[in-house]
């Protein structure tokens, strides 16, 4: 009911108290189409991700926050955690009724059952949709790729879909908050980078659903694990910065030469974090390539590069470049 703004914008220039108004929904509203007003300088947007890891743990989730405080000087604790807990908690994500589900199964359940409310509900609320069974198609090819570069034109060629189509429903997942497209970070220093953004599932869980991945297919060598943890930390970041006291963006890196970072966290002022991720539970010095890249062009902006890993410990190599284990996402502090 898009008109009903018009009724409370009349409400709130008459009383602005705040707080009188709360709106809820599954949609971005300013995103939604044939809007007659979007309260400018009345309404504040809190979008709400999926459960962090800290939220479910009651940690403290200052890795973003200790991240520019300390640089190459942040410190975690020895892990507890090996690689397949890290896959676990990617596989279970962050919506709290998969959180509370015990099991794999009955995951997998709530997953379906939500996906396909949300399309043949939620999406069809807010826009007209030929066949849901094509956007069902596109999600699955979308997951199966996740925090991979999002093509139009490949995912158009691959489904035999229209580009217009395929655009207009990934448009429509990023405002029903399933997925959201990651920016191409660039800068003077560094011409080469490419335009294109990371395409991110907001719920490593689902994506791992509908990408088809289970426990017992993530002990496979040739399963796609690298691109669950990364979309997994990722996520992770994307919730920080919701509340962090640094105020960062998220971006990614790729240039002509593939060269690339996962993320980037730049701050206002300029300066820069660098993020790879790792699957395995060791680190290489190879593992560090983008980031010493990043940082031959950046010099004294680039404040630290860390390789994010499923091992234990925290290793250095070299000068601001640091490996960490995954578990610093969320047991890392500021004043750490």
């Amino acid at each position: 009911m898009p008109d009903l703004l018009l009724s409370i914008k009349r409400e709130v220039d008459a009383d602005p108290r705040p707080g009188r108004f709360l709106l809820t929904g599954s949609a971005r509203l300013l995103g939604l189409r044939d809007l007659p007003d979007a309260l400018p300088g009345r309404s504040e947007t809190i979008e709400l991700w999926p459960l962090s890891q800290g939220e479910i743990e009651r940690s403290a989730d200052g890795f973003v926050d200790s991240a520019f405080l300390n640089g190459p000087d942040l410190k975690v604790p020895r892990s507890r955690l090996r690689r397949a807990d890290y896959l676990n908690r990617a596989l279970r994500g962050g919506y709290p009724e998969a959180v509370h589900r015990p099991t794999h199964r009955r995951r997998a359940r709530f997953f379906e059952s939500y996906i396909s409310d949300l399309i043949n509900r939620d999406v069809r609320l807010i826009s007209d949709i030929e066949r849901p069974t094509d956007m069902r198609r596109l999600l699955n090819v979308l997951c199966g790729r996740m925090a991979g570069l999002a093509v139009i034109d490949n995912l158009s060629r691959d489904l035999g879909l229209p580009r217009n189509t395929v655009k207009r429903y990934v448009d429509l997942l990023d405002l029903v908050y399933v997925v959201r497209r990651i920016p191409a970070w660039s800068s003077n220093a560094t011409t080469r980078a490419i335009a294109t953004p990371k395409l991110l599932v907001v719920d490593s869980g689902l994506g791992a659903h509908l990408a088809g991945l289970t426990p017992a297919r993530t002990t496979d060598i040739t399963a796609p694990v690298g691109p669950l943890l990364e979309n997994f930390v990722l996520g992770e970041l994307a919730r920080q910065l919701t509340w962090s006291e640094e105020p960062a963006r998220l971006y990614h890196y790729r240039d002509r030469d593939n060269v690339e970072v996962d993320g980037i966290l730049e701050r206002a002022s300029g300066e820069v974090i660098g993020i790879e991720v790792k699957a395995a539970e060791t680190v290489r010095a190879d593992d560090f390539r983008g980031l010493q890249h990043l940082a031959r062009k950046l010099g004294d902006r680039l404040i630290a590069g860390y390789v994010l890993y499923a091992g234990q410990e925290t290793l250095p190599f070299g000068e601001r470049m640091r490996a960490l284990p995954l578990s610093a996402l969320w047991e890392a502090t500021a004043d750490a």
